[in-house]
C-alpha cells in the first residue's frame, strides 16, 4: 500500500475518532478523562458487535489485503479490482457490499485505536503533573489495541484461519474488559455491603468460565458449526450425539474448513464443536445465575447482579433462536453482543467486589476523583 493511500486511511480513522472526541470535549462534564474512557468502552462494545456482523455476513475477506482494499483507502477506488474478483468468482467472498462492510469495520477499529492513544497520552500527562493515578492500565490497553490490530491483519492474510479469528474475537473482548475496568477506576460509586466480598471467588470463576464460553462460541462461529445441531434441546436427535470427532474439531492450527491433514473437516467434528459450546453454556448460565442470586439484594451491587441475570436470559433465548430459526443475522449479532455485555457486567462486579476486599484489608486501590478536570 503506497504512503498516500495509507495517509488517507489514517485520516479517515482520525475523522471518525474526532466525533466522539468533540462530544467529550464540548460536554459540560468536567471529568473529561472519565467520560472519554466510558465513550471508548462503549464504542469498543459496538466494534465487537460490528466485527460479529462482518464475520456473519462473510465479509471478512471483502478486501483480501490489509490495511486497505486492493492497495486503496476505500472500496470505491478499488472498484475495478473488486468487480474483477466478483466476476471471476460470483459466489466468492469479494463483492462491493462486503468490501464496504469490511472497510467500515477497519475504519471503526482504527478510530477506536486512536481514542485509546489519546487516553494513554492523557493518562501519562496527568501522572507527570500529579503523580497519580498510575498510567500503566491505560498503557496496557494501548498494547492490547496494537495486538488486536496485528490479529486483524492476520485474520485477512491467513484467510480466516479459525484459530486467528477466534483469537481476534477474544482480543476484542479483552480490550473491552480493560477499558471497562479503566473507566470504573475513574467513576465514583456507592459503597457495597462488606458481606458481598464472600461472593468474590464465585465472581472470578464466573469471569473465567465466561471467557472460555466466548472462546467456544467464537470457535463455533469461525468454523460455521452453528447448524451442526439443527434441533433443540437435542443435538442430532440425541442428548449426546454419536460419533462426535473432538480431535478434528478441536485441532487448533488448521485452515478454515479443513482438518490438520488438509482434508475437508468431517461433519462429526462440527457436531462436536457445537455440542461442546451448547453443553458448556449450561454450566456458565448456572454459575452466572448463582452469582446473580447471591448478590441480588446486596446494597451497591444489586443492579449489576440483576442485569447479569437479564442478559444471561437473553443470551439463552438468542442462542436457541440461532438454532431453531436457521441462524438469522439479527439474533446471531445480538448473541455475540450479549456475550460482550455479559463480560462487561461480570468485570464490573469483580471490580466492585475487589474494592470491598481492598477496603476490608486496608489496601489502596485507584480511587475516582469527585472534583477537578478528571
Amino acid at each position: 500500500m503506497d504512503p498516500a493511500a495509507l495517509l488517507l486511511l489514517a485520516l479517515k480513522a482520525v475523522a471518525i475518532a474526532a466525533l466522539p472526541l468533540a462530544y467529550v470535549t464540548l460536554s459540560s462534564d468536567p471529568h473529561k478523562y472519565r467520560k472519554l474512557a466510558w465513550v471508548t468502552a462503549f464504542l469498543t462494545l459496538d466494534l465487537v458487535m460490528f466485527g460479529a456482523f462482518t464475520r456473519l455476513t462473510d465479509s471478512g475477506l471483502g478486501c483480501p489485503d490489509w490495511p486497505g482494499c486492493y492497495g486503496h483507502s476505500n472500496p470505491l477506488s478499488a472498484g475495478e479490482q473488486i468487480r474483477a474478483a466478483e466476476t471471476a468468482l460470483p459466489s466468492g467472498p469479494v463483492t462491493m457490499t462486503k468490501a464496504w462492510i469490511e472497510m467500515l469495520h477497519r475504519y471503526f477499529a482504527m478510530a477506536v485505536g486512536f481514542l485509546v492513544i489519546v487516553l494513554t497520552a492523557f493518562a501519562w500527562r496527568r501522572w507527570r503533573l500529579e503523580r497519580k493515578p498510575s498510567p500503566w492500565l491505560a498503557t496496557l490497553t494501548l498494547a492490547a489495541v496494537c495486538l488486536q490490530g496485528a490479529f486483524g491483519a492476520l485474520t485477512v492474510t491467513m484467510k480466516l484461519q479459525p484459530a486467528i479469528v477466534t483469537a481476534h474475537l477474544l482480543g476484542g473482548v479483552f480490550l473491552l474488559a480493560l477499558l471497562t475496568w479503566l473507566a470504573l477506576c475513574e467513576t465514583p460509586m456507592p459503597p457495597v455491603d462488606r458481606r458481598a466480598s464472600a461472593a468474590r471467588p464465585l465472581a472470578i470463576v464466573a469471569a473465567l468460565l465466561l471467557i472460555v464460553q466466548i472462546a467456544l462460541g467464537g470457535w463455533v462461529s469461525t468454523n460455521y458449526a452453528v447448524l451442526a445441531c439443527p434441533d433443540f434441546p437435542m443435538c442430532q436427535g440425541r442428548i449426546v450425539p454419536e460419533q462426535m470427532d473432538f480431535a478434528a474439531g478441536f485441532t487448533l492450527w488448521r485452515d478454515l474448513g479443513m482438518s490438520s491433514d488438509g482434508a475437508p473437516i468431517p461433519f462429526q467434528a462440527l457436531v462436536a464443536i457445537h455440542w461442546t459450546h451448547r453443553s458448556f453454556a449450561y454450566v456458565v448460565v448456572t454459575v452466572l445465575g448463582l452469582l446473580a442470586w447471591q448478590l441480588w439484594s446486596v446494597k451497591g451491587i444489586s443492579t449489576l447482579a440483576r442485569a447479569v441475570a437479564a442478559v444471561a436470559a437473553m443470551q439463552f433465548v438468542t442462542g436457541i433462536a440461532n438454532v431453531v430459526l436457521d441462524w438469522p443475522l439479527l439474533p446471531a449479532v445480538l448473541h455475540n453482543g450479549g456475550a460482550a455485555v455479559l463480560l462487561t457486567l461480570v468485570v464490573a462486579i469483580n471490580y466492585r467486589l475487589a474494592t470491598v476486599g481492598a477496603q476490608a484489608h486496608g489496601w489502596a486501590l485507584p480511587r475516582a476523583r469527585g472534583h477537578g478536570g478528571g
